[in-house]
């Protein structure tokens, strides 16, 4: 616990500055003191700017810290579900049911409507993000179902890569049946951004991870069982099959949420609990709930202000700017930590 306090509170730190440096940096030059009186409700700075702030980048870092937290929660609890350290959020399926939902409301709307879904403006938006969650939620309901008519997590994690690569497959007749400019709308859309949630939405989304973050941490008991095996997890009174199910159900919602409004976000939930484990060195959940959450909003956080440095023209895609960044840097610790295990 001393080593853990110390960590926690640098973290901490570290997205509190990291927030501040996204405010600050941008194709716009802000001074500091301008942003912290725009802030304050001062509106006597420039309006181009207050719209800057309030528009732009704050709404894009509030959003990179929860879809960050989010995602890298997702992670560990798959990854201690199946005992499998490759797992991540969108192992079972529900990213691709999330971008299935999308891809018949966007690719279907030019030939069945008439007009492209791309140009409907906010409306276009909120139609992807609902059809987002329902094609998420629908093959999480599916792998609910699926999970109390198997044993074996094994069985369950093969299931749901086929689950994947079906909704990848009826994606791509989609995409060969519908018009180009759809078909342009959905692959940036799966390129993934922080930059579509604002206004209302940031609002709502920032409440929703508000929400579901602390219900995730409810099951941190269940889950330290869970690492234990499923026949001891059994001896010490842990209905195993509905603990399971909650953690798949809690970790399909996040990635539901942050998948609706962010699009398909990778590699953070696959690579921020390594990062965790190895900082802090311990498996306990007490800790590494709370821990894999704050990496991740400063992992995030990080490759937003990558993807909106000075000298890109508008922003870079966030998938793009994820593995860069975070490859390496997992690579490394997972390296040193194989070494100093020998």
């Amino acid at each position: 616990m001393r080593r853990t306090l110390p960590i926690i509170f640098i973290l901490i730190a570290a997205i509190a500055v990291l927030a501040i440096v996204n405010l600050l940096i941008g194709s716009v030059d802000i001074p500091l003191k301008s942003i912290c009186r725009i802030l304050f409700g001062d509106t006597s700075e420039s309006e181009i700017w207050q719209n800057i702030i309030w528009k732009s980048r704050l709404p894009q870092a509030l959003t990179a810290i929860m879809a960050g937290a989010g995602l890298a929660v997702s992670g560990l609890q798959m990854q201690t579900v199946f005992r499998n350290p490759l797992a991540g959020p969108s192992v079972l399926g529900i990213s691709n049911g999330s971008a299935l939902g999308v891809a018949f409301v966007v690719l279907l709307s030019g030939r069945i409507g008439g007009v492209a879904l791309s140009r409907l403006g906010y409306l276009g938006d909120a139609a992807m993000s609902v059809a987002a969650i329902i094609g998420a939620l629908a093959v999480m309901l599916l792998i609910v179902w699926i999970s109390q008519k198997v044993k074996g997590n094994v069985t369950l994690l093969i299931i749901g890569v086929m689950i994947g690569y079906l909704a990848n497959a009826i994606i791509g007749v989609l995409k060969f049946l519908s018009p180009e400019e759809d078909v342009k709308a959905f692959v940036v859309w799966g390129l993934g951004s922080f930059s579509r949630v604002s206004g209302d939405e940031m609002i709502l989304f920032v409440v929703l991870m508000c929400i579901l973050l602390p219900l995730a941490c409810l099951l941190v008991k269940p889950m330290n069982i869970l690492l234990l095996g499923d026949r001891y997890a059994a001896n010490l009174g842990l209905n195993v099959k509905q603990a399971r199910i909650l953690v798949i159900i809690s970790s399909g919602v996040l990635v539901a949420i942050v998948t609706a409004y962010c699009g398909p976000i990778m590699f953070i939930g696959l690579a921020v609990p390594h990062l965790a484990r190895a900082i802090f060195r311990t498996s306990d959940h007490r800790v590494l709930m709370p821990a894999t959450a704050l990496c991740g909003a400063v992992l995030a956080l990080v490759c937003n202000l990558i993807a909106r440095m000075p000298g890109f023209e508008g922003a870079l895609p966030v998938n793009s700017v994820t593995a860069l960044v975070g490859a390496p840097v997992i690579a490394s610790v997972l390296f040193r930590r194989r070494q100093s295990e020998e």
